[in-house]
């Protein structure tokens, strides 16, 4: 049976805003909320990298899952970050997550121990038989070390509680690779919102996003416009917002799209050391994105 996606279309890889205590600011992020639901945003992804999940404890990890459940109400699908290069306690985060109602699982490839392909399809085999929640893999090799080959995408889809993944390694030739080995038993992301287009043409349905977070009526509609078969009208969108894909990139991810929701009044913080203030390169690169697009 094809596996249906957890959603479809453009889901923002939200920030985590903080107070200037560095605490994480609760009656900024239901706003922001509020804000990407109303833009069109088809899901909510927490604790994701762009998140700062590395540096939220575990007692904010959770609460913040918990929270973003309870004031997303349903309105549209809470995916939640909960991988982790320890296997056990990825699996205490997912079970944490299912109790507080998520309806998806991102969980990270593995990182600095790393693995092999073997150990890849071991450890999220450990983790799909303990939870009932479906899964997301997210591979980032950037990030990890760590790239998902196709044949090991095969092996893993032929499990029921696998059900999609977010591709970043920026591959479109290993993207095709594992759509023609997966079929519909994989469901597939865009994890780079330069090349939401290309992967949507190849069968993706939609995008896990960071641009999302600064225009996501934007995203929403590159996405759905590619959903449509319009691809046309994708490119065009995707192509007229290439700076900001790029220069959301200037700096380390989340210090550019953090000073540009600032720079747009949001008042989301800085981000927790060891991420530290955008470079003026970057700045400088951002700041005319944000003014081409009459974000600032």
């Amino acid at each position: 049976m094809a596996k249906q996606p957890i959603f479809s279309g453009a889901g923002v890889a939200i920030v985590t805003p903080f107070d200037a205590d560095n605490r994480i600011n609760y009656p900024v992020f239901q706003k922001l909320i509020d804000w990407q639901i109303a833009q069109g945003t088809d899901a909510i992804i927490v604790c994701g990298t762009t998140g700062e999940s590395p540096t939220l404890t575990h007692v904010e990890h959770s609460e913040l899952i918990r929270q973003c459940v309870q004031y997303v109400g349903g309105r549209v699908p809470v995916i939640a970050g909960t991988g982790s290069n320890d296997t056990a306690f990825g699996l205490k985060l997912s079970n944490e997550a299912e109790r507080d109602g998520v309806d998806g699982l991102l969980m990270v490839t593995p990182y600095y121990n790393k693995t092999s392909q073997q150990g890849l399809v071991d450890h999220f085999t450990y983790l799909a038989d303990r939870v009932s929640t479906p899964i997301i893999l997210y591979n980032v090799p950037s990030r990890t070390g760590l790239n998902i080959q196709p044949a090991t995408y095969q092996a893993l889809s032929a499990h029921k509680n696998i059900n999609a993944a977010k591709e970043a390694n920026g591959d479109v030739s290993s993207l095709a690779q594992t759509a023609a080995l997966c079929g519909d038993e994989l469901v597939l992301y865009s994890g780079n919102d330069d090349q939401i287009v290309p992967f949507m043409s190849l069968g993706a349905a939609g995008v896990i996003s960071v641009l999302s977070n600064v225009v996501p009526k934007t995203a929403h509609d590159i996405a759905a416009a590619a959903l449509a078969g319009d691809y046309k009208t994708a490119a065009a969108l995707q192509l007229g917002n290439l700076d900001l894909c790029t220069d959301l990139f200037a700096d380390v991810n989340p210090v550019p799209v953090k000073e540009a929701l600032n720079l747009m009044g949001w008042g989301v913080g800085d981000c927790r050391l060891p991420l530290t203030k955008i470079g003026d390169g970057a700045r400088e690169k951002l700041l005319r994105a944000l003014k081409n697009h009459q974000l600032i």
